[in-house]
């Protein structure tokens, strides 16, 4: 599959997050490692890093305008706040 790559090579063989179990499974700490990673400028990371950094990177470079948010992403940000915003009704 390919994720497309912000900076002309190729992108990491991972499968975007989909599901909200998905996302519950990566680790917290490294999405924001990533997310922080994006925000730096730095590039797409390469095989020394996990899903859940590219992930956090993938949702920094969505953020920043630097790439365009595919079908996958919106379905999960969709679901995401779907789930949120019912939490926030349980209060």
């Amino acid at each position: 599959m390919d994720n497309g790559s912000a900076i002309g090579v190729p992108a990491m063989n991972f499968e975007p997050v989909a599901t909200l179990e998905d996302l519950d499974s990566l680790d917290e700490q490294d999405i924001i490692a990533g997310y922080r990673s994006a925000a730096r400028g730095d590039p797409e990371p390469g095989a020394n890093r996990g899903r859940a950094f590219w992930h956090g990177w993938r949702c920094g470079m969505f953020d920043l305008g630097e790439l365009k948010p595919d079908v996958t992403h919106r379905n999960l940000v969709a679901l995401y706040l779907g789930r949120e915003r019912g939490r926030l009704k349980g209060q």
